[in-house]
């Protein structure tokens, strides 16, 4: 099968706690329009690639991976801050996804810059020759979970799932679970899993104990349907894998290192915004790019609060947002291979030009 044959599937079509699903007519709506452009608060040009002339870099393209909720905050808060005006972009389109395979759209050429998985890219990579690397991570630790619920049969363990019956969606969702229990020695007969689709509808309707889903979402929904929450995350159970990766092409690595060192920077600092003022980065969300979705400021902030739990570490604040340490690198290589891709760190990561964006310009480190 050809590289861009290959899918990779999203989580729940629910924006937002509170708000009940989309229907993709209107996530096809929500994608046609563009990004406001604000200039309000620009910071002082890029650091990575030294002060270049406005516009130098012309326009990019940012494919993301979901529609434009708060979990895209730091690329809102570096568009309307003029962030990216200030590295030297015309302009950066943020593409509204979700897309089968943001991989696919950057080695077609169509996007230059997308937001995916390093799961997903390893397998372009390994199985099918894709000239791709990761040069980021927005997420040191991925969101995925088993979502339970307090008034039914709460899952706080693995050896909790023994006897359960466990709601996954179908396609890449069942590799990952697949992988969760592999990593684990957890023999799959000892668990029942049932299809579901990217709702939790099921769970709340107490049809099966446990739901694939994401911490940064679906929690909030069952929560705001009067129920408890219990959640037990992969990334602390054996599948340690980041998450809303950085990738780009080979070519445009060597090729067009300066303009990428231009676009992280900008990121870097539209995601600092977004750790030091979550409720402004909800509101942005809320009331302009994801203006017309029904998001609410409250909501939004609840989930981007629980959103820096995963993006900001110890490592990131030693080493600064979106780096990659090489032991995690490994663990993350470690995890791939339990879901059965086998890849080398070298061959799907490029944390070069992270190095030299900090070097030259430490006070984008943020400690706290």
């Amino acid at each position: 099968m050809p590289w861009f044959a290959s899918k990779s599937t999203r989580r729940s079509f629910l924006v937002s706690s509170g708000v009940g699903a989309l229907s993709l007519g209107a996530l096809a709506a929500c994608g046609g329009t563009a990004s406001p452009e604000g200039a309000a608060g620009s910071s002082a040009p890029a650091a990575g690639p030294s002060s270049v002339a406005p516009g130098t870099y012309g326009k990019l393209s940012l494919q993301l991976s979901w529609i434009k909720n708060i979990e895209f905050a730091g690329e809102f808060f570096a568009d309307s801050k003029g962030y990216y005006k200030d590295a030297g972009f015309e302009s950066v389109d943020l593409v509204t996804g979700p897309v089968d395979s943001a991989d696919a759209l950057v080695v077609a050429g169509t996007i230059d810059v997308g937001l995916s998985a390093p799961d997903a890219t390893a397998r372009l990579v390994a199985e099918q020759g894709a000239p791709l690397k990761i040069i980021g991570a927005t997420f040191q630790k991925n969101p995925f979970c088993i979502l339970s619920l307090e008034e039914g049969k709460p899952i706080r363990t693995l050896a909790d799932l023994a006897g359960k019956t466990i709601g996954i969606q179908a396609g890449t969702n069942q590799s990952i679970f697949e992988g969760l229990l592999k990593a684990n020695n957890i023999d799959p007969a000892t668990i029942k899993t049932t299809v579901v689709q990217y709702e939790p509808t099921p769970l709340t309707e107490k049809k099966i104990d446990g739901f694939m889903a994401y911490l940064t979402n679906e929690p909030f929904i069952v929560k705001s349907k009067g129920f408890t929450p219990v959640t037990l995350a992969f990334a602390d159970n054996g599948l340690p894998l980041a998450s809303e990766t950085f990738v780009v092409t080979t070519e445009t690595l060597e090729s067009d290192r300066d303009k990428l060192k231009a676009f992280l920077t900008a990121e870097i600092k539209g995601w600092n915004d977004a750790v030091a003022d979550p409720a402004a980065g909800a509101a942005l969300a809320a009331d302009t790019y994801g203006k017309g979705l029904g998001l609410d400021v409250k909501g939004q902030t609840e989930q981007l609060e629980e959103q820096l739990k995963l993006i900001v570490s110890d490592d990131t604040k030693a080493n600064g947002l979106f780096t990659l340490t090489d032991d995690f690198q490994a663990k993350i290589v470690a995890a791939i291979g339990a879901l059965g891709t086998q890849i080398t760190a070298a061959d799907l990561f490029d944390m070069s030009l992270l190095q030299e964006i900090y070097a030259a310009d430490p006070s984008l480190i943020v400690k706290g």
